[in-house]
């Protein structure tokens, strides 16, 4: 009798603990036999592999990896500092009217901490809202006057706007503080290559890509610095670069394209834009360019093809490049078709701004017409009318 009211303690203690622990219990059967479900990382586990995934030039793995850390913890600061930035550098359509919404959350979840100010104002650069980012980093500076990317945002906004001094001053300061901050750099090279100071700018950017190495961004800004410096080995050299970090980067296909047509190497020039558009075929910058080459090399047919297609892939929000208008226009009078070649050049005419040496070409495309075809010989050479665009930086800028 004791020993059957022992084995039902025993049996019914036993029991209640598989009750208890029974989840536990059921993940240990599992994986002994190699079914156990993958635990959920902790946000601090996806932080942690954004930051690897940045340093090594993995861009889109970081941006997945810290969406799922905010995703976890939508109100903490690391998180969202960082996802903003990575959305900015990556900067695809969308991404820097994110990184502005996720500056402000920042900031209502720790209006003391500089870097939501430091994140918004430098997504409202990004966005166009330089005027606006001012304010932002100027009330980041009260909360924290020895933050660098503060500095670093306000240098490219006051740039911007035209205040070259100050975008100047404020780009010094941000390396002066933080000698290793990759934007700091970079937006010290932005406001000097504004006011002319290329070579000063170019050390900039090399310290940058020094920095971090396997960060592409920086070596566009670089080559297109030795560009202008007629350092075209260089230039090629640092797409070659991009290259061997990222085989398939068809943007600095499309450079190494635009870098040999501008040396008028134009075999090599066309492999490069071939390459580009055999990668994405709807890449517009890329399709006007392999235009451009193969008019260079007077292969017409193959010119209108590629700029044909330039023009289709065009927006309203993002237009085709003039030269789809113009040398599409050029291309069409040396395979006879003059109406053709009317057409486009009047379209090149209605965009072509105050760019005196591009009116010259149009102009002159239209005297080939009237001198050459029948139909348009007592036509009249349209008045190109010149409009305003934009200022352009000493030296140039871009990627």
């Amino acid at each position: 009798m004791r020993f059957l009211l022992v084995y039902g303690l025993l049996l019914g203690g036993f029991l209640l603990f598989v009750n208890s622990q029974f989840d536990r219990l059921q993940l240990m059967a599992l994986d002994a036999v190699g079914m156990a479900p993958t635990p959920t990382p902790f946000a601090s586990w996806w932080a942690n592999k954004g930051y690897e995934d940045f340093m090594a030039g993995k861009l889109d793995d970081a941006l997945i990896a810290f969406e799922q850390a905010v995703n976890q913890q939508p109100n903490n600061v690391n998180y969202l500092y960082e996802y903003g930035r990575l959305l900015i550098e990556i900067n695809q359509e969308g991404y820097p009217e994110r990184a502005v919404e996720l500056g402000d959350r920042a900031i209502q979840a720790a209006p003391n901490d500089p870097r939501g100010y430091a994140l918004k104002a430098k997504a409202l650069v990004w966005t166009g809202e330089s005027a606006d980012a001012v304010p932002v980093g100027l009330t980041g500076l009260e909360v924290d006057p020895n933050f660098a990317p503060l500095y670093a945002a306000l240098a490219r906004a006051y740039t911007d706007i035209g205040r070259y001094q100050q975008g100047l001053a404020n780009g010094e300061k941000a390396v002066q503080l933080d000698s290793m901050d990759i934007d700091a750099r970079r937006a010290y090279a932005y406001a000097l290559i504004w006011v002319g100071q290329r070579d000063e700018a170019i050390t900039q950017l090399e310290d940058a890509v020094t920095i971090n190495p396997n960060l592409t961004t920086p070596y566009f800004e670089l080559a297109v610095q030795y560009v202008a410096r007629d350092e075209y080995e260089l230039a090629v050299a640092t797409y070659e670069k991009v290259l061997s970090l990222d085989p398939f980067n068809t943007k600095a296909l499309l450079r190494l394209c635009e870098t040999f047509s501008r040396i008028r190497e134009d075999s090599q020039a066309e492999g490069y834009c071939e390459d580009a558009v055999r990668l994405d075929p709807n890449y517009m910058e890329a399709q006007r360019q392999l235009g451009v080459v193969r008019y260079n090399r007077r292969n017409y047919e193959g010119a209108v093809e590629s700029l044909n297609t330039c023009l289709t892939l065009g927006t309203e929000t993002r237009p085709p490049d003039i030269q789809c208008y113009y040398i599409n226009g050029l291309a069409h009078f040396y395979i006879a078709d003059c109406d053709k070649a009317w057409e486009y050049l009047n379209e090149a005419a209605n965009r072509v701004g105050d760019n005196p040496q591009i009116m010259s070409i149009i102009q002159n495309g239209f005297q080939l017409i009237t001198d050459n075809c029948e139909a348009y010989r007592s036509q009249g050479i349209p008045t190109i009318v010149p409009t305003t665009i934009p200022p352009t930086p000493i030296g140039g800028i871009g990627g």
